[in-house]
C-alpha cells in the first residue's frame, strides 16, 4: 500500500523541483533579455530556423488540418441541412485553436527537439563548462537568441497557417460539398471577427516562449552521453506538447471570461 504513496510523493517533488527550475530559468532569461544587448545577429539566425526553415512543414499541417475540419464539419452539418456554414464554423475554430496549437506542436517537434538535442551534445561534451570557465553566461548566450526567436515568429507562422488552413478548406468545400467560392467566403466573413483571430494569435507568443524555454532547460539537464541525448529530445517534445494544450486551455478561458 505504501508503494503508490511512495511513488506518487517522489513523482510529485520532481514535478515541484523542475517546476521551479523551469521558473528560475524563465526569470533569468527575461533579466538577461533585458540587461545585456540582445545580439541580432544570433536572433536573426534562430528566427531562420524557427521560422523560414519551418514554413513548409507548417503550412503542409495547414492545409490538410483545414481540409479535414471543413470537410467533417460539412458532413456533420449536411444531415441538419447547413453545409453552407461549414466554413464559417471551421474558420472560428481554426483561428482560435486549431491553427495556434498545431503550429505550435509543429515547431515544438521539429525546433524544440533541436534545441534540446543541441545543448544537450553541449552539455554532455561539457561546452557548457567551458562556457562558464571562460565567463560566458549560457543563458544570455544560448537561450535569449532562441527566446527572442520564438516570441517573434510563432504568431507570423500562426498567420500564415490560418490563411493557408482557410484556403485549404476551400478547395474541399468547392470539390466535396458542392459549395461556391462566394458562399464559403461570405459564411466566413460573417462568423469570422478580427477578435476570434486576435484570439488565437496572443497565445502564440507564450507558445513560443513554452517551446524555447523547455527545449533549453531539457539541454541544460542532459546527462549520459548519447542516450541522454535522445531521452532530453524525447523530453522536450513531450514536455512541450503538454504545456501548449494546458496554457491554450487557461488562456482560452481567460479570454472567454473577459469577453462575456
Amino acid at each position: 500500500m505504501l508503494k503508490p504513496i511512495t511513488a506518487l510523493g517522489q513523482n510529485s517533488m520532481r514535478l515541484l523541483q523542475r517546476t521551479g527550475e523551469i521558473s528560475e530559468l524563465f526569470i533569468q532569461t527575461i533579466h538577461w533579455t533585458f540587461k545585456s544587448k540582445p545580439r541580432f545577429r544570433h536572433v536573426i539566425q534562430q528566427m531562420v530556423y524557427f521560422g523560414y526553415e519551418s514554413t513548409p512543414i507548417v503550412l503542409l499541417t495547414a492545409t490538410f488540418i483545414g481540409m479535414i475540419f471543413v470537410l467533417q464539419t460539412g458532413y456533420q452539418l449536411s444531415k441538419f441541412g447547413a453545409t453552407i456554414y461549414a466554413g464559417g464554423i471551421s474558420a472560428i475554430a481554426f483561428a482560435r485553436e486549431i491553427g495556434p496549437v498545431f503550429t505550435a506542436w509543429a515547431i515544438a517537434s521539429r525546433v524544440g527537439a533541436s534545441i534540446a538535442a543541441e545543448i544537450g551534445t553541449m552539455q554532455v561534451t561539457e561546452q557548457i563548462d567551458a562556457m562558464k570557465t571562460l565567463a560566458t553566461n549560457p543563458v544570455k548566450y544560448l537561450v535569449v537568441p532562441r527566446f527572442l526567436a520564438a516570441i517573434i515568429m510563432l504568431p507570423i507562422l500562426t498567420i500564415l497557417a490560418n490563411l493557408v488552413g482557410i484556403l485549404g478548406g476551400w478547395v474541399v468545400a468547392l470539390t466535396n460539398l458542392n459549395l461556391t467560392t462566394q458562399i464559403y467566403f461570405s459564411n466566413i466573413q460573417d462568423f469570422l471577427e478580427p477578435k476570434e483571430f486576435f484570439a488565437g494569435l496572443i497565445k502564440t507568443p507564450f507558445f513560443g516562449m513554452l517551446i524555447a524555454l523547455i527545449g533549453c532547460y531539457q539541454g541544460f539537464k542532459t546527462w549520459g552521453g548519447a542516450e541522454g541525448v535522445g531521452r532530453a529530445t524525447r523530453n522536450a517534445v513531450v514536455s512541450s506538447t503538454i504545456l501548449i494544450i494546458l496554457f491554450d486551455y487557461i488562456m482560452g478561458a481567460f479570454i472567454l471570461a473577459l469577453w462575456k
